[in-house]
């Protein structure tokens, strides 16, 4: 069962409440940009969505499973995406995402690669930015 976010906003930073937002992409819709899916992908490890995770993942890196459920529970308290770039069925989009983790505050800063394939968008990898 889905959980759903305690504020009226989706937690992906947009103004738009979470069903009309990632929560129509966690259904099953297809993210209509790279963009969406990488918010819908924050808005997943948020809820502990790791079926979703695995699911946007592109087959030819995706791991086996990510094991949420065994990391340290972490706040997430904010997305912000500083580029993104579609190139035909390509994409990147670049991401600062902040969360805390035993009282501690970290930020993880990455550039991911993206693919169009069969009309739904996957992410591939990234790197980390320091």
């Amino acid at each position: 069962m889905h959980k759903s976010p305690k504020s009226p906003s989706c937690a992906c930073g947009l103004p738009h409440p979470y069903a009309a937002c990632c929560g129509r992409y966690h259904a099953g819709e297809a993210a209509p940009s790279a963009e969406a899916l990488m918010r819908s992908r924050y808005t997943a490890y948020v809820l502990g969505l790791e079926d979703y995770l695995l699911a946007t993942w592109h087959a030819s890196t995706r791991p086996e499973a990510l094991g949420l459920a065994d990391d340290a529970p972490a706040k997430w308290l904010g997305l912000e995406i500083r580029r993104a770039e579609t190139d035909g069925a390509r994409a990147v989009v670049a991401f600062v995402a902040r969360y805390k983790v035993g009282g501690r505050a970290h930020r993880l800063s990455e550039t991911s690669r993206f693919v169009l394939e069969d009309g739904r968008w996957y992410y591939v990898d990234g790197d980390l930015v320091a």
